[in-house]
């Protein structure tokens, strides 16, 4: 099956356009994209310069590209418009509305979705990630109480990526927990878990799915080894229930998903939006 390419097209660091875009193209399966991301396009010379790579690309593939644009600046936005692709505006798209139901036209500022414009809300965002590296896979405890949300489950479980993502993305202060096989076997909690019992929120992972990224992580040893993955799991999930931690499992989900839906149970509020 031939790949239909799909230009994210933005005046700035491409984000938005590439988070919308890829939203919209995940309803699409069995369609194949190769994606090309054209950030910075804040001049007229620029616009023009990914006109012709998208008329380049619609060319050479004899098929129109999809553009995905979250260019602000009319001019830019008409320069691009014009080229041999299906042309998806984001911001025309939900602006006007926008503007006819606020009563008000919006500044066409570029730069404000991912910018500095608020620098309080920016240094929130790195003190909580910055917060959740130095409390990752429990290498320090002593700031539990300046946490959110504490998250535990076996090795390779999610725990730190979905801490950074809440972090980044929400401003949350999230540390994280490996349970040990001493901690699965004793069946007891370790001191400093319990004092903060509150704050903790499990997470598991389907045994053969924790197999295949221990394998690639260590090959071929016991960590990674049938056996013991499903044995580190059952306990695992055994002493979320004997000790009233809600938990979720990440085989399926994404870290935007596993995020959203600690942030949903737990009802802890956001320090930013994302």
């Amino acid at each position: 099956m031939s790949k239909r390419t799909v230009f994210f097209v933005s005046d700035q660091t491409g984000i938005t356009a590439e988070t919308m875009g890829h939203s919209l193209l995940t309803q699409f399966d069995g369609l194949e994209f190769r994606s090309i991301t054209v950030p910075f396009v804040a001049t007229r010379a620029k616009a023009i310069e990914a006109r012709e790579q998208i008329n380049a690309t619609a060319a050479s593939e004899g098929i129109p590209p999809i553009i995905f644009s979250t260019l602000v600046e009319d001019a830019l936005r008409d320069e691009v418009k014009i080229a041999n692709g299906v042309f998806l505006d984001f911001f025309e798209a939900f602006l006007v509305p926008l503007e006819a139901a606020l009563g008000a036209k919006s500044s066409h500022a570029s730069g404000r979705a991912h910018g500095m414009a608020d620098l309080e809300g920016y240094t929130a965002r790195i003190n909580a990630t910055n917060f959740a590296l130095s409390n990752d896979d429990g290498m320090r405890t002593r700031d539990y109480a300046k946490a959110d949300v504490i998250l535990v489950g076996v090795s390779r479980s999610g725990k730190t990526p979905t801490c950074l993502y809440m972090a980044l993305h929400y401003g949350i202060y999230a540390a994280n927990y490996p349970l040990t096989e001493d901690d699965l076997e004793s069946a007891r909690l370790p001191d400093i878990l319990l004092e903060h019992k509150a704050k903790l929120y499990g997470l598991t992972i389907r045994p053969d799915r924790l197999q295949q990224i221990r394998h690639e992580r260590r090959p071929d040893s016991t960590y990674a080894s049938a056996k013991q993955v499903t044995y580190e799991v059952r306990l695992a999930e055994a002493m979320f229930v004997k000790f009233g931690i809600p938990f979720l499992d990440t085989t399926g989900c994404s870290i935007e998903e596993l995020g959203s839906r600690i942030l949903h149970k737990t009802k802890i509020e956001r320090r930013l939006q994302p």
